[in-house]
């Protein structure tokens, strides 16, 4: 049973010892194990070993900085978790740790707002370091959605064609509409823009979400197909608003741009 009596925090995580973390595995062994090393490293935790106490937990008020989630359990899956949260307003960051290696279940997992997919076959050390820097990334985004100083200061508005940039509140605008961008997809939509003409790297774009140095779970044709991912919701975004958006090309093989074309389309 997870611990209680502590209220839901709204103000940035910054380090270990200020988050907590929910453990959703149904492999008792594994989730025991993945605890105690969590747990020495100054993490607060709480775990289940099934999907729907998890969200139970979830929905009922109870608090995360960030939920390791199984995807394959009794009962329901952890996708099917990820979508009841997300149905309920609850935007916790997710990370899936799964034995399904294969790329349509990455993908799946970041089309409902995963931040990572990471197999277990992968070494403690790297899944603690990928856990890490995802607590990190969400403190400095609740710090900005909160209106703190954050490490780079926002420049305003940025304009490039037909689009229309506010790094203060981190929305995009096509031809004066606003796409309903996560931050994630606006991170990738402004270094693309804001380097308009030019053509930027699949790792570059990769580190732009997660992080400089976060490595990728299946080698280069992991960040790669991590990147075709966003890159594939932020066009269906823009084309929601504008059937004939193309302003976002890409270069096979080496990434993507951003059209210098101020009549893209």
């Amino acid at each position: 049973m997870p611990r209680h009596g502590r209220s839901r925090r709204k103000q940035s995580v910054s380090n270990a010892e200020a988050s907590r973390l929910m453990v959703v595995d149904d492999d008792a062994l594994f989730r025991e194990s993945l605890i105690e090393n969590l747990r020495d490293d100054g993490y607060e935790v709480v775990d289940f070993a099934a999907g729907q106490p998890a969200v139970d937990y979830l929905c009922g008020g109870g608090s995360a900085d960030l939920v390791v989630l199984d995807w394959r359990m009794p009962g329901i899956s952890g996708i099917q978790v990820l979508r009841a949260i997300r149905e309920h307003g609850i935007d916790v960051p997710v990370i899936f740790l799964t034995v399904l290696g294969d790329q349509i279940y990455e993908e799946a997992a970041l089309n409902h707002g995963a931040v990572d997919f990471v197999e277990k076959s992968r070494s403690l050390a790297i899944l603690k370091r990928r856990i890490e820097l995802s607590v990190r990334r969400n403190g400095h985004d609740q710090a900005a959605a909160a209106g703190e100083t954050a490490a780079e200061p926002a420049e305003g508005l940025v304009r490039v064609g037909r689009l229309e940039i506010d790094r203060e509140t981190s929305r995009a605008y096509w031809r004066g509409e606003e796409v309903p961008l996560t931050l994630n997809e606006f991170r990738i939509v402004d270094l693309l823009a804001t380097r308009a003409g030019r053509d930027v790297r699949y790792r570059e774009l990769y580190d732009q979400v997660h992080g400089a140095g976060f490595i990728a779970g299946s080698g280069e044709e992991g960040f790669r197909g991590n990147v075709r991912t966003l890159i594939k919701r932020i066009r269906q975004k823009f084309r929601v608003l504008d059937s004939q958006f193309e302003a976002i090309e890409n270069y096979p093989g080496f990434g993507y741009r951003w059209r210098d074309d101020s009549t893209a389309a």
